[in-house]
């Protein structure tokens, strides 16, 4: 079994690190860098959930998968491709169908940014804006509800972007709880650590 940690858009796989620090230590745990796993293919949501699917062929199974914002959207996708292989989900700060205004105002900042604003990442400044455009088109609301591995949605008190979405997809997943994460924005995982670790320790070890 093994548990995988996927960071956002402008996170590293180290954004876990507080995280996991407080998980039991006898675990199997997978952090994927996802600029890494894509290598030197082409930049797109298709060829990054390839990348993804290939590394999680590589795990040990049943896999546990938790995902925040882009990487909330790969572990959705991969729940529905491979039902089979996924024993539970937590979902941070998630979209199942993309905001085309939101990505399309997004991208007009991105253009506006310098390179070096988008080095963290791993990334280049074309790379991400190429990401996020072949995002607009994604919808799984027709695949919601034959997801039926327990799920946790979660999202920060202060994320207002990302509850709506969050609140609906409790609603259409079966075995789905939601829990908000006070004083936190949309990086959980590095605005409340210690709390985030404290959900994912009641849910996978009921601890």
């Amino acid at each position: 079994m093994t548990y995988v940690f996927l960071h956002g858009l402008g996170q590293l796989s180290s954004s876990w690190d507080e995280v996991t620090a407080h998980l039991p230590s006898d675990i199997q745990i997978c952090c994927p860098h996802l600029t890494a796993i894509i290598k030197n293919q082409k930049v797109t949501y298709e060829t990054l959930y390839s990348a993804f699917e290939n590394k999680c062929s590589l795990m040990e199974k049943p896999l546990n998968l938790c995902g925040l914002s882009l990487g909330a959207v790969l572990a959705l996708q991969y729940a529905i491709n491979n039902p089979q292989m996924v024993k539970s989900l937590i979902l941070i700060a998630p979209q199942y169908k993309m905001p085309k205004l939101l990505l399309t105002i997004q991208n007009i900042v991105f253009r506006i940014l310098p390179q070096n604003a988008f080095q963290e990442t791993g990334f280049s400044k074309r790379e991400v804006i190429a990401l996020t455009n072949s995002m607009k088109s994604i919808d799984f609301t027709p695949a919601l509800k034959g997801i039926t591995c327990p799920s946790f949605i979660i999202c920060g008190q202060k994320d207002k972007a990302n509850q709506k979405a969050a609140k609906l997809l409790v609603a259409n997943i079966p075995n789905a709880k939601f829990f908000l994460i006070e004083n936190a924005g949309h990086e959980v995982n590095i605005d409340a650590p210690v709390k985030l670790a404290n959900l994912v320790k009641e849910f996978w070890f009921h601890k």
